[in-house]
Parts: structure tokens; C-alpha cells; sequence
């Protein structure tokens, strides 16, 4: 029979971290059915790759994305999928669409993940036709879907369905024992119906969007170690997941994610956990130095399996104005963004009371562990009406002008319109020495992307083929701190496994998911800025990553659905790729074309 693909005489990873072999690869039916020495017979083969010079590899895993809403509007997901990635993960961070009613979950989500809640709102109304998690999966594997989806019940999405919206946000209100066997059932229900586990939210500094409960914290937030142990029992039963993310604030509650792990204590399996954190944080740079061998040493003690979620790239953050979620840090930050009319949030960060009462916070949150460095010195100024102060840091003005640096910052967002200074600056990850010993450190897995949210406030959809070109750069200067197999390994299998997603190599047998990569794309390119509308979010401009010279080809379920810079005809609308990954589903599954 002839080979539907045929990708030929390309340096072969499977994902495992064996060595790379060059090899010739036979695609028939969405599966790998020859990896072979010698070429194949190329006879009816519509489509052949020639891959001489370049890098076959298993697509890429994102194991920390929010499309939730974006799925249902543009179910191609093209920001990823050009960039190698053939399978995401949604519902992280407590949110999720699968319970909440539609109004709910546009509050909960949008304000977050800075996506307009308009258009989260109309595609909930307007395409949500589930009313609990296996109707969900379904209409998710019913979608033209590009990549491969997986994904978690949001604990946020879980309790505010049982609670109701305003009680679950609430002060001091538990769950009745009714309630709580409700939220225990529910998630047994998500988990039945093949969803990974549940994700969580333990950090205050995520609010709600909309009029009914605007600038209240995430329903996660609220819950107790009690109702979070009641359903990490039921995770723990199934051998499934939860993903989270500690409060900094209160770092020593981190140790109950060791201890609600452990295999210890009566339990007899752990519960594998994956916590959100910038490693390598300018606002405590030495943090990073205790982050690996203490993870290790309490799984270790513990018999725990806790890993943090890493992304091995630079965190730089845009910002317009003060439209930015660390400043919801701060009580201040949170009132000037709880006001959405301009002039109002403009006359408030005008008033000397408001102001004094921000400054005496900003300050003394420098001293403890915060998300962000609180050094205006290092935010700089990229647009802004008065021209004069583009390049300039607002630490910078502040001298100039012999002022607070906070008052600096604010005096600029007034006198230029707050949403029109537009401003960056690096938050983690800025150090190479520390990012190459994270790229090996076993404690933290590769993720963290956060594709599909923060439109206008970062842009992370190409972080495996930046770190693939700071593996390949170390290499050729002579200075190697990773092996690109292990890079690969770190990126697809290594993750798929851990998560348990069906996903992540590429080996006779496997479902189809590759990338063809050029190694001499893998150039400065992939650090450059670039902006794009998106037509289905109004036309907005947003952040986005576009260095096509790196990917050949991406292929999902053995269709090649990008190639030369350019989507299949019908992809995301017309034709399906992509599927829907049931947690103990196997890699051999494939989508039809």
C-alpha cells in the first residue's frame, strides 16, 4: 500500500532521548508505519518531505495554555501550530469551561487571562451545547480541531457550579458536607469521562471579571486544605493530576503540595503535582539556587512527585498603562483596574490620596516574595504620545524629575492617556547561567507558555524552538549544556508521560504528530516582536511569534497542516486534524482527515 506521507532523509528523534538517526519516515492511516535505513518507495505517495539537512521531531507538548475560549472561536489554534506544537493542554489555573454557567465562566476567565470578555461571552453563548464533562469532550472532538487537545476540570469552574458564583467567592464560606460530595462527584464525573485531573489557584492576585462580583479573587482561592484534600482523595484514587500555583505571599504553604503528594502518611499511591512559578524571579534571585535541590529532597523524604513548571525563556511582559496582572498585587493596583471607564481610572491615579496609599504599599511589598521586581528602573518605555520619552526607563524620569519612581510611572500614564504608554521588562528568566541549569534540572518541567491569553502582554508560542536554538547555539560555541535529543526529550515524551497525555513521540507505531525543523532557521528571528489581528477577536492586534523560516512542516494525526509558511486549505474550519486525548487513550489514536 502506499504511504500517505513520506518524509525523507531527515536526523530522526523519537522523543525518548535516544540519539537522533537520519532516517526516512512512512506515514499510512495517521500512524508511523516505517522507520526505515533505506529510502521507501515513494509510488502513490501524494505528499513527500524532503528533509535532507533538517531535524524530524515529535511535535511539541504545551502543557500550560488557556484557548479555552479561543478553541470554540478559531479551532485551529494557528499561534502554536505554526510554531511545531501538535498538542495543548487546557483548563489550567482553576479555570475551565466545563461546569459554569456561560456568564460565570466569561467572569471568571477573561479579567485573568486578559481575553476581551465580550467575545469569551458570545462564543460560550452562542457554541456552548455541554452540560457536563463527557458532553464537553465530546464537543471538543467534534470541533475541527488542529492540534490535539487534552485538558483539566478547573477547581475555580468546579466549585463555582456548586456554590454559586457569589458564595463561592465569599469570605469565610465553606461547602456544606452536601456540597462537598457534589464537587467530589463532579470531578469523579470529569475524570470518568477522560479528562487529566484538576487544576487549582492558590496565589489572591487573580480577579473576577464583569459587573456582578468585579475585582473579587479567583473561587480556588477561598477553598481550604480540607475541601482541596477531600478532592485530591479522588485524584489520588484514579491515578490522575493536579496543576496549581502557590501563593508566594504565603511560600511555606507550598509544603502541603509536597505533603497532599506523598505516597506516605496511609496513602498508597502520591498524586503527581504540577506548580506554576517563575523560577528564576528578578524579585528573589536566590530563590532559583534552592528551587531544584529542595524540590528534590522533599519528593525524595516525602515520596512525593511535585515538579514546577518552567518556561526556559526570558519573561518579558508588555504592558498598556497599568493594564497588567502583577499589579493586582497590590490593593491599589486592583481598585485602579477594577474601574474599566478611562477617564475614571485616569482621575484615580491622579489623586494624591490614592497615590500616597499605593506608594506605602508599593514599598513595603519589596521586602517580601512578590511576582514582580518592583524596579522601575528596569521598564522601558517602547510607545507613548510624548515621543521624547520612548527608550526611557520610568526609573529613568523619576531621577530626572527627582521624584518617586512610582509617581513617575503614574504621572506619565496620566499625561499621555493610561492605555496609550505602552512599556516592557524582563520578570524572570533573564540570567542564561541559571536558564541552561533549569534546562536539565529534574525538578521542572518544560510549559508555561500561557498561549492564548495576555493577548497584548507576552508571547510565548515558540519557547521549544527558542530553547532548541539555545541548545544548538551552546553546542556550536563550544560550551554544551544539553544534548538536543535531551532537548527534544524535555520538550515532547518527558512531559506527555508526566501529565498523561497519550502524546510525545515519534516511533514506529505512534500516532503521527511530527515536526520538520531547519536547524539554520533556529536564528535571532525567533527572539524578534511581532503583532497580528485577530479577526475573531475583533480585529485586535496581538502579540504573537512568527519565525516560519524554523518549522518545514507540521503534521498532526499524519496530515501535514502547515508547510513553507503557510495552513492546509480548510484547516481549523473544514478539515480535521486534531483530536481530543482521553486520559488512558494510547498514541496509536489518530483523527481522520
Amino acid at each position: 500500500m502506499p504511504y500517505d506521507v513520506i518524509v525523507r532523509n531527515g536526523l530522526w528523534f523519537d522523543g525518548t532521548g535516544a540519539a537522533p538517526q537520519l532516517r526516512t519516515l512512512g506515514i499510512r492511516d495517521g500512524i508511523v508505519a516505517a522507520v526505515s535505513v533505506e529510502p521507501l518507495d515513494e509510488a502513490g505517495c501524494p505528499d513527500v518531505i524532503d528533509a535532507g539537512g533538517k531535524w524530524i521531531v515529535p511535535g511539541f507538548i504545551d502543557v500550560h495554555t488557556h484557548y479555552d475560549a479561543e478553541v470554540l472561536l478559531d479551532p485551529g489554534l494557528r499561534e502554536s501550530v505554526r510554531h511545531g506544537v501538535t498538542t495543548v493542554l487546557l483548563g489550567m489555573c482553576s479555570l475551565s469551561t466545563v461546569y459554569a454557567d456561560t456568564e460565570d465562566a466569561a467572569d471568571l476567565f477573561s479579567r485573568v487571562e486578559a481575553v476581551p470578555r465580550n467575545f469569551v461571552l458570545d462564543a460560550l453563548e452562542q457554541r456552548k451545547t455541554w452540560s457536563g464533562p463527557a458532553d464537553y469532550v465530546q464537543a471538543l472532538d467534534d470541533l475541527p480541531l488542529g492540534p490535539n487537545i487534552a485538558s483539566m476540570l478547573g477547581h475555580s469552574d468546579l466549585r463555582a457550579s456548586v456554590l454559586g458564583l457569589d458564595r463561592a467567592t465569599t469570605r469565610g464560606v465553606t461547602p456544606t458536607e452536601a456540597e462537598l460530595e457534589t464537587m467530589v462527584s463532579r470531578l469523579d464525573e470529569a475524570l470518568e469521562a477522560g479528562m487529566l485531573g484538576m487544576s487549582g489557584m492558590d496565589a489572591a492576585i487573580d480577579k473576577l471579571d464583569g459587573d456582578r462580583f468585579r475585582s473579587r479573587a479567583l473561587p480556588s482561592t477561598f477553598a481550604t486544605w480540607r475541601e482541596r484534600r477531600r478532592l485530591i482523595a479522588v485524584l489520588r484514587r484514579r491515578g490522575r493530576m493536579l496543576q496549581s500555583a502557590p501563593n508566594v505571599a504565603r511560600a511555606q504553604e507550598a509544603l502541603n503540595f509536597f505533603l497532599e503528594s506523598s505516597g506516605m502518611f496511609g496513602h498508597r499511591r502520591g498524586v503527581r503535582m504540577s506548580l506554576l512559578v517563575s523560577a528564576d524571579a528578578k524579585s528573589s534571585p536566590a530563590a532559583v539556587r534552592l528551587l531544584g535541590p529542595g524540590t528534590r529532597f522533599l519528593n525524595r523524604i516525602l515520596n512525593a512527585n511535585v515538579r514546577f513548571q518552567h518556561l526556559p525563556v526570558p519573561f518579558e511582559l508588555y504592558s498598556d498603562g497599568i493594564d497588567l496582572p502583577v499589579f493586582e498585587e497590590f490593593g491599589a493596583g486592583t481598585a485602579a483596574l477594577h474601574l474599566k471607564d478611562q477617564i475614571e481610572r485616569n482621575t484615580l491615579l491622579a489623586d494624591p490620596d490614592y497615590r500616597r496609599r499605593f506608594r506605602k504599599s508599593f514599598d513595603r511589598r519589596k521586602l517580601g516574595p512578590t511576582l514582580w521586581h518592583r524596579d522601575f528602573h528596569d521598564a522601558t518605555i517602547v510607545e507613548c504620545p510624548d515621543t521624547a520619552l520612548i527608550g526611557k526607563t520610568f526609573g529613568q524620569i523619576a531621577d530626572e524629575r527627582d521624584i518617586h519612581p512610582l509617581d513617575a510611572f503614574l504621572d506619565v500614564l496620566v499625561d499621555n492617556g493610561e492605555r496609550n504608554v505602552r512599556w516592557t521588562t524582563i520578570v524572570a528568566n533573564a540570567r542564561p547561567k541559571q536558564l541552561d541549569k533549569l534546562a536539565k534540572e529534574p525538578s521542572v518541567h518544560m510549559g508555561f507558555s500561557d498561549a492564548g491569553a495576555h493577548l497584548r502582554n507576552m508571547a510565548f508560542y515558540n519557547y521549544p524552538l527558542r530553547l532548541l536554538k539555545r541548545v544548538r547555539d551552546a553546542q556550536l560555541a563550544g560550551r554544551p549544556f544539553l544534548s538536543t535529543a535531551a532537548a527534544v526529550h524535555r520538550l515532547t515524551a518527558e512531559v506527555a508521560d508526566w501529565f498523561g497525555v497519550p502524546a510525545g513521540t515519534l516511533r514506529h507505531g505512534d500516532r503521527a504528530d511530527f515536526v520538520v525543523i531547519d536547524p539554520a532557521g533556529l536564528n535571532e528571528e525567533l527572539d524578534a516582536y511581532h503583532e497580528d489581528p485577530v479577526p475573531f477577536y475583533g480585529g485586535l492586534s496581538r502579540m504573537v511569534n512568527r519565525n516560519d523560516d524554523a518549522v518545514v512542516a507540521t503534521a498532526v494525526g499524519g496530515t501535514v497542516v502547515f508547510r513553507a509558511g503557510r495552513f492546509r486549505d480548510g484547516y481549523g474550519a473544514t478539515m480535521k486534524s486534531g483530536r481530543y486525548l482521553r486520559a488512558g487513550s494510547t498514541k496509536r489514536d489518530h483523527a481522520p482527515v
